[in-house]
């Protein structure tokens, strides 16, 4: 069994979880998943609850709205600085240790923002809760790969669903502490989670600490990668504006010329990029990105659509767009099976497939009058389709890379999926807006929104392509 595979280690997180004849995990492999979970669900929770309590931010801080979206902006802006740090990190201080330290960053300065006088100082706390949490979903998923190898789709699959359940519940939480107490306690819910969450890592997380190694840290690179990749998702957000596609210019400037230093510093560079050379490793880094893409993508255009060329209201779209994530709960849960019975290829091709199929109702809808029993099926479908493209190729990346090269392996992922969302999202948003131009009437706008769903057909079609590239069995073998 190759070093890939994940069975012939027995040290930090490697939990006889390859490929045991009777098919089943060690049960530390749980213990393992559940400390990661709390990365995850606690990370979502937080921007659910602050992004829907926004205005209540900007009248009790007497900030504007246009200043106070910076407590979600410097956030995401600040996690994203952070990422590429991960796998020098890990290499550096060992996972356990960078774990903890997230969890307590992350803890830390959810209480400094409860304590915030101003728009300014809660915004300057936020920044400091995104450093500190920025790292716990990529964390999370490389523990889980350490520890449960090729059965990460059946692990994970579990694991995501109360993270999916975070979005329903958070503005339910958001709306009860907003009219029954402070908006302090936005923040400060975060204290017992985040305690609790602490304790379970020092009690059921091995450490590593002996496979530490003191490697460089890439000061160039990290002074390209990491505020180019700010710049390219800010400025990706504000592509309607001269400032917005300049700064879209300046990020991908930078990011080009990451790519040629860190070519040339092989596995000096703070992403290697070496990795990418190996076909399932950069096959499933393509599928990531496309699907997320297109996971993004539609977000933006479906509501878009209800709203402008459908004349519902918010609330209206909100319980109609309700199937989606119907559709992915029901599909996470099954990803073990699956994958055990027809493969990563099967499973995340057959994903891709049914997200077209689910996307394709649009352009009936884009073209006649809205009618439900089209678009509650459809977003159902496209649901089920969209979750079951991800974890497969996710891990086929895992699976494909020795446990050494895992830390790296997941920041490079982590990069790519979060590019995946904004180009994606731009390409489609431009090419709505170029569509609708100043004609409104409504002939024109439904032709726009038929060239758009048009355009993310194509990109689902993409997506199937790729992932259709994927190997069959999470080995790598079978390409």
């Amino acid at each position: 069994m190759s070093e890939g595979s994940f069975g012939v280690k027995d040290n930090a997180f490697v939990v006889k979880a390859s490929a045991p004849e009777d098919d089943r995990l060690d049960p530390a492999v749980w213990k393992i998943a559940a400390v990661a979970l709390f990365g995850g669900l606690l990370a979502q929770l937080d921007a659910t609850i602050v992004n829907v309590s926004l205005s209540n931010l900007a009248g009790d801080l007497h900030a504007s709205l246009a200043t106070i979206q910076w407590v979600t902006s410097g956030y995401l802006l600040a996690l994203t600085l952070v990422l590429p740090l991960n796998g020098w990190l890990v290499d550096r201080i060992g996972a356990k240790t960078l774990y903890l330290g997230c969890f307590a960053g992350f803890t830390l300065s959810s209480v400094l923002c409860a304590v915030a006088w101003s728009a300014s100082s809660l915004i300057t706390f936020r920044v400091l809760q995104g450093i500190g949490g920025g790292l716990l979903a990529p964390m999370a998923q490389m523990m889980i790969a350490r520890a449960a190898g090729r059965h990460m789709a059946r692990v994970v699959g579990y694991m995501v669903l109360p993270v999916l359940l975070a979005p329903v519940f958070g503005p339910v939480i958001a709306g009860a502490i907003l009219q029954y107490a402070s908006w302090r306690w936005l923040f400060l819910v975060n204290l017992p989670v985040g305690a609790l969450a602490f304790l379970l890592a020092i009690l059921l997380l091995p450490g590593d600490r002996g496979e530490t190694a003191r490697r460089k840290l890439d000061w160039l690179g990290l002074a390209l990668l990491s505020p180019g990749l700010a710049l390219f998702l800010y400025g990706s957000d504000k592509i309607g504006q001269t400032t917005g596609r300049g700064i879209l210019a300046v990020g991908v400037v930078m990011l080009a010329a990451f790519l040629w230093t860190a070519r040339r510093k092989g596995d000096g560079a703070l992403v290697d990029l070496r990795l990418f050379k190996g076909k399932v490793f950069s096959t499933a880094a393509v599928t990531q990105f496309l699907s997320n893409g297109v996971q993004f993508a539609g977000q933006m255009l479906i509501p878009a659509f209800l709203i402008q060329a459908c004349g519902r209201t918010p609330g209206e779209m909100g319980w109609m767009l309700a199937p989606l994530g119907f559709g992915m709960m029901i599909t996470y849960p099954l990803m073990g099976m699956l994958t055990d019975r027809f493969g990563i290829r099967g499973v995340s091709a057959s994903g891709a497939l049914l997200a077209f199929v689910g996307t394709v109702p649009f352009l009936y809808l884009a073209t006649h009058r809205l009618a439900l029993s089209v678009l509650i099926p459809a977003l159902f479908i496209r649901g089920m389709g969209m979750s079951g493209v991800g974890l497969p190729s996710m891990t086929a990346a895992y699976v494909s890379v020795s446990r050494k090269k895992l830390p790296m392996a997941t920041t490079s992922l982590n990069i790519v999926q979060r590019l995946g969302g904004p180009t994606m999202t731009t390409i489609c948003a431009s090419f709505l807006t170029w569509k609708l131009g100043l004609h409104l009437t409504n002939q024109a706008v439904s032709s726009a929104f038929v060239g758009a769903f048009l355009l993310l057909c194509g990109l689902h079609a993409l997506t199937f392509v790729s992932a259709a590239r994927l190997p069959l069995y999470a080995n790598g073998s079978d390409l």
